[in-house]
């Protein structure tokens, strides 16, 4: 049975895992992330690899990374949330722990998982869209994970939807994951508990009784119970969230939409106001086929286990 090694690298946690050919975890273990210290999160790194090559025999190291990576997959660019900065990753992983490795964007990983082994499988052409504090995504057309020139493509997040519309982390305005994240949806609660508070009177209930201690599980806990204030903001982002797919089956014309991250845990909350959207925005609807959207299968686990897999497909 052939084994690699799939590192997820994270602003908060390190986690790492022996995947089989199945995309099954034998053995999984996580680390802190010394997020500050560009050298210490490789010595993490390779200090959680050499703990399970001890126990394990495997062929080679996946690790995907929170950031931009370059296209020879071995340089970190940029990570937003790590203190790496054109980092030669692969380089001083294989230096610490003397096997090949490759080095990928976490989205980009998370999508091969799904579309080989996860909620698309059998399709050739995916799209995953992670919908969490902001938007990541992964592409993989015509069987192959598509990178862009220079391995930087998979950032639809920062396509701008509404002109001049809401500050956006990234320096522009009005960029499509401003209205359709996690972000987003907790904006939505917050300003509705704001000016309505007598229609957000479970929405407050669950938030302490302030407006700003509203986060998303409060949101969906009283979306579930079916309080209108929290299903209306459900509705807003869900449609924002469809109309964007819309534009990317434009450009795209994938077979299959994955929606991943952690909004995506509450389900048909998200994914029926999205999937009208996505009907009624469509281009020439009238006359395709339709892509399928469905809800991610691998969880948090996606980039761990797709990072493996590149590595066993390097």
């Amino acid at each position: 049975m052939s084994l690699t090694i799939g590192v997820d690298v994270g602003g908060t946690k390190v986690a790492a895992g022996v995947v089989d050919e199945q995309g099954k975890i034998v053995e999984k273990l996580k680390r802190n992330t010394p997020a500050a210290s560009p050298g210490q999160t490789v010595q993490v790194i390779s200090d959680v690899v050499t703990e399970l090559t001890g126990q394990y025999q495997a062929d080679a190291i996946g690790i995907g990374a929170a950031g931009f990576v370059d296209e020879t997959r071995s340089t970190v660019r940029f990570a937003p949330n790590l203190a790496w900065r054109d980092e030669p990753l692969k380089e001083q992983v294989e230096r610490r722990i003397g096997r090949p490795v490759v080095v990928e964007n976490d989205a980009n990983a998370a999508a091969w998982a799904e579309a080989k082994l996860g909620a698309a499988a059998g399709h050739t052409d995916v799209v995953l869209i992670t919908v969490g504090t902001g938007i990541g995504a992964g592409f993989v057309l015509d069987g192959q994970l598509y990178r862009g020139r220079w391995g930087m493509a998979g950032e639809p997040g920062h396509y701008r939807v509404v002109p001049d519309g809401r500050l956006c982390g990234c320096g522009n305005r009005g960029c499509w994951e401003q209205y359709a994240s996690g972000s987003a949806l907790v904006a939505e609660a917050r300003e509705f508990a704001r000016r309505s508070p007598g229609g957000a009177i479970r929405l407050l209930q669950l938030g302490g009784g302030s407006a700003e201690q509203i986060d998303g599980p409060v949101v969906t806990e009283a979306a579930r119970e079916g309080d209108a204030g929290a299903l209306r903001c459900f509705d807003i982002v869900g449609r924002w969230l469809g109309a964007g797919l819309a534009d990317l089956a434009a450009i795209l014309d994938p077979g299959c939409f994955v929606i991943g991250g952690g909004v995506s845990e509450a389900g048909d909350l998200l994914l029926e106001p999205a999937k009208a959207a996505f009907d009624q925005c469509l281009t020439g609807r009238a006359y395709r086929q339709q892509a399928v959207i469905k809800l991610a299968e691998l969880g948090a686990d996606a980039g761990l286990i797709g990072a493996a897999d590149l590595a066993r497909h390097r």
